[in-house]
């Protein structure tokens, strides 16, 4: 069995409160901004978003995420990051949705990701019940061999996310989870240190496991 070196856990921890921090920055930051206007929300994602989320955010296909229920914070912070330069360590880099959130103001972003936020979703379903086992395992109580936290500690027991630094997967694509926990396993998506250093630590099969039980998870709205 491979040891960890405990500076790694310890260095994790730091990550996670920087983060959090961070994020209550951000959250206060939009609590303190105008109340959002979810009508005007509406009339862009049904020009804009509608093609690939759905006009309500419930995706049809699994490349796309459902936006639906999703925390409006974290929305906004995701249009935020995707709008920043290329090659910016904070940012989130996607050729179309970069494209597309430069062209929001900053209150269109909180308009879209309020009228999003009050969508109901219509979940997605886990598909593999021993996948599934075995990832409720690693959503509960993680992988102490290999420093890698539970799950709920961030995104909640039923998955319902902590708003701006974590989302809402609970009934998400397993599919779409998937690929964004390589992505940051990769580096090709770098907007979540916390998140990075868990991607980094899980093998195809754990993550196939967990993503599949969070799409069975039922929470939030």
């Amino acid at each position: 069995m491979e040891r960890i070196d405990p500076r790694s856990i310890a260095h994790a921890a730091l990550s996670f409160a920087a983060a959090w921090l961070v994020g209550q920055v951000a959250w206060a930051e939009q609590k303190s901004m105008p109340p959002a206007d979810a009508s005007k929300g509406q009339q862009i994602a049904s020009q804009a978003c509608a093609a690939c989320h759905g006009a309500d955010g419930n995706s049809a296909v699994a490349t796309y995420p459902k936006l639906a229920g999703q925390s409006a914070e974290y929305l906004v912070k995701q249009l935020t990051d995707l709008a920043k330069p290329a090659g910016d360590k904070n940012g989130r880099e996607n050729a179309v949705m970069g494209a597309f959130a430069l062209t929001l103001s900053e209150p269109d972003r909180r308009n879209v990701a309020a009228w999003f936020s009050k969508q109901a979703l219509t979940p997605a379903l886990g598909r593999d019940k021993a996948s599934a086992d075995l990832g409720g395992q690693i959503y509960r109580s993680g992988i102490p061999d290999k420093a890698v936290p539970a799950c709920a500690g961030c995104h909640g027991p039923t998955g319902a996310g902590l708003p701006v630094l974590y989302p809402r997967i609970s009934g998400q694509f397993a599919e779409y989870l998937a690929a964004e926990l390589k992505a940051f396993r990769d580096g090709t998506r770098r907007n979540s240190v916390p998140m990075e250093q868990i991607g980094f630590r899980l093998s195809d099969s754990e993550i196939a496991a967990v993503t599949d039980f969070a799409a069975g998870l039922r929470g939030g709205k």
